[in-house]
């Protein structure tokens, strides 16, 4: 709302009345600008609240005995107050976790705040996790709250925290600790009763002996820790996440429901998925908009998934050198798939960008971008 006649009983009434501010003549596009971008960010997140309590994608699906415990861990963790560190591969369901914890404790009504620090440039995630004060640095025109600030009285989720700078990760393990910080630029201290959940999927205690971890904070994260298993530990599931997915794109798209015959099932269930289950999320909306019959056949299937394992993949020593070689292997075949674009790769696989080039070049694979 913007008038020449500000009252306060006027701007009290606008924004009962749903109006997000109000502004006062003489107009300044700075200030039009500044009150627009934040009522944005605040439509953004109220909006991903609302996706995420009513979004089916965020359901934790699977009946077998590793999902069993993981929703009873999942129910004792929601049920405390305390730090959470959720560990799991790419696409095992780590911010599906996050979010159920969330949900399920006495902060539901709060908000969700999820960060993903390894797709933040470390000179920004400072900003972003902590807010800056105006004239902080170039650019900073204005005052930004920061994500801990707006996730204060809820959740926030620090996805990928390993991949956080050491500066922020100490900044990090003085709000575990004395629930204060101050926004760059600023010297007041800022109190936030943002409840932390962080996620990795790299071994941090690994981490912490190179130096790329705090040990501190390691302590700190480590007191509750929940295991996302992958996709291959339980098979089983692969079924029921199947025909969620079916249902789920078949009624966005206006699309009738497929099926999975029974070979391609087997076929589906046989497949090791190191993308896990975003990789399988991604492959059935490819296969509800693409296959040609109601019938999904072996035949509507990829390559990596139908022919299986290599015959020279049972003489390597050791589970770890065979899932590095069955990576390898399969990330080549994404990217001859996808023109051998990275980017276009990243995301048939559900990966971020740079992980995906971070494994493409410890591998030695040659592309073009």
């Amino acid at each position: 709302m913007m008038s020449g006649h500000g009252t306060i009983e006027a701007a009290v009434k606008s924004t009962k009345i749903g109006a997000y501010d109000f502004i006062e003549k003489p107009l300044s596009i700075e200030k039009v600008t500044i009150a627009i971008g934040r009522a944005l960010e605040a439509s953004r997140l109220e909006q991903e609240n609302l996706i995420l309590k009513s979004g089916e994608r965020y359901l934790l699906i699977g009946e077998s005995d590793t999902m069993k415990r993981l929703k009873e861990e999942i129910k004792s963790a929601a049920s405390s107050i305390g730090t959470v560190l959720i560990i799991g591969e790419n696409g095992a369901g780590k911010h599906v976790s996050a979010w159920s914890i969330h949900n399920l404790s006495e902060r539901t009504d709060k908000p969700f705040i999820a960060v993903n620090c390894a797709a933040i440039p470390d000179e920004l995630i400072e900003g972003e996790l902590f807010g800056y004060e105006k004239g902080a640095f170039t650019g900073a025109t204005s005052r930004k709250k920061g994500r801990f600030e707006m996730a204060n009285e809820g959740t926030i989720f620090l996805d990928g925290i390993a991949d956080m700078p050491l500066k922020v990760q100490d900044k990090v393990l003085r709000i575990l600790q004395e629930k204060v910080f101050e926004r760059v630029g600023g010297a007041k201290g800022i109190k936030t009763d943002a409840r932390v959940i962080a996620s990795t999927n790299k071994d941090l205690e690994n981490e912490a002996e190179g130096g790329r971890f705090r040990n501190e904070l390691l302590s700190a994260l480590d007191a509750s820790s929940i295991l996302v298993p992958p996709l291959r530990e339980r098979a089983e599931d692969v079924p029921l996440l199947v025909e969620h997915f079916i249902s789920e794109f078949s009624r966005e798209s206006g699309k009738p429901l497929k099926k999975v015959s029974q070979e391609a099932m087997k076929l589906l269930k046989r497949y090791i998925w190191p993308g896990n289950v975003r990789e399988l999320r991604n492959l059935i909306e490819r296969l509800v908009m693409m296959a040609s019959t109601q019938l999904i056949e072996p035949k509507d299937l990829p390559p990596y998934v139908t022919e299986g394992p290599r015959e020279d993949a049972f003489s390597i020593h050791g589970i770890k050198e065979a899932m590095h070689v069955f990576e390898k292997e399969f990330i080549i075949r994404k990217l001859e798939e996808n023109g051998w674009s990275a980017s276009k790769t990243a995301a048939a696989i559900g990966m971020e960008k740079g992980q995906l080039q971070k494994k493409i070049k410890s591998y030695g694979i040659q592309v073009g971008e």
